[in-house]
């Protein structure tokens, strides 16, 4: 297991950098509170993209980065949600509000795909979401928007977090995090899914949201408040490549779980040694090996050599 001390941190100043995706011209794109996107270019200076008109507080949770440059942000709102794409201009405007005629709740993650298809995930249709962070919360779906329609293609899921198409194209792979595993869909030609599987279960202390696929067909998968990153191997073993967390902290969360009391409290407030609640995970760098981890307490990202390197994402040479 590597030593959490042992991670390098770039950025600063960065507001809740929840989602972090990296390029292979070597920038670090992150969502931001201040409501955009920053970015660190392989030389360390930032930027911050965000939309001109600030009459909109704009919540960014999940990103995806267009070839075009711009973004797609999955709006995490306190009551009402959606995806936006904001130009790097400053150019915000609606992408999809609505589904079955109702309005978005709030959202948490943006997925774009090789063929140009667009995945969504909203954890919860209660509000507010604490409401359903129980071990039997059940609402949470998944919306396909394919050329330029907008369908719910997987429903009753247990706090929907990231989703990621497998590098094969074949899976679609979901983190459902109060429901405490990975799942997967087969993705049928018209973009259906069907045949739902457990990849894995993950036991006490373990809240899976972010994830990535590496180059020898392992799953990576972040854990709030137990700060720990998990790889599971083709065959379905799990090992734990990184954690940084108080025990005795993560034992009062869990008992809080079980008996349904969790709540924002409990993210805000657990103890670490240097990460800061981790959310997700890329991989970047010259050659896809090394991880860099969004958190949704820090104020910059943290970074670490893999073991294994990562499998090109969709945006990998976007801004080539």
């Amino acid at each position: 297991m590597i030593e959490p001390t042992t991670a390098k941190f770039i950025g600063s100043g960065l507001q809740r950098p929840e989602c972090v995706l990296c390029t292979e011209a070597g920038n670090i794109y992150a969502a931001d509170q201040r409501g955009g996107i920053s970015m660190i270019d392989r030389h360390g200076c930032q930027s911050l993209f965000i939309a001109r008109d600030s009459s909109f507080n704009l919540q960014p949770n999940g990103l995806a980065l267009l070839k075009d440059g711009s973004f797609l942000i999955a709006h995490l709102g306190n009551e009402s949600g959606g995806v936006y794409r904001l130009t790097r201009d400053g150019i915000l405007s609606p992408f999809l509000l609505e589904i079955d005629g109702q309005p978005l709740p709030p959202t948490n993650y943006v997925h774009l795909d090789i063929q140009g298809r667009v995945w969504i995930t909203i954890s919860t249709r209660l509000q507010p979401r604490s409401l359903s962070f129980r071990p039997d919360a059940c609402d949470g779906f998944i919306i396909l928007v394919e050329n330029n329609k907008a369908r719910i293609v997987a429903d009753n899921l247990g706090f929907t977090n990231e989703c990621q198409v497998h590098p094969t194209g074949q899976w679609l792979y979901v983190n459902e995090t109060f429901s405490r595993k990975l799942s997967r869909f087969i993705i049928e030609d018209n973009g259906d899914l069907s045949g739902k599987q457990t990849v894995a279960e993950f036991g006490a202390g373990v809240y899976p949201d972010g994830l990535a696929f590496d180059s020898a067909d392992g799953v990576w998968v972040t854990s709030i408040i137990s700060n720990r990153v998990i790889r599971i191997n083709a065959y379905g073993g799990q090992e734990i490549i990184m954690e940084d967390c108080d025990m005795d902290y993560v034992e009062r969360v869990e008992r809080a779980f079980l008996a349904g009391r969790l709540n924002k409290t409990h993210f805000d407030n657990g103890k670490s040694k240097v990460l800061r609640n981790i959310s997700s995970l890329a991989f970047g760098g010259d050659d896809l090996g090394t991880i860099y981890l969004g958190c949704l307490s820090g104020n910059s990202i943290a970074t670490f050599k893999a073991p294994v390197s990562g499998a090109a994402p969709t945006h990998w040479t976007f801004d080539n």
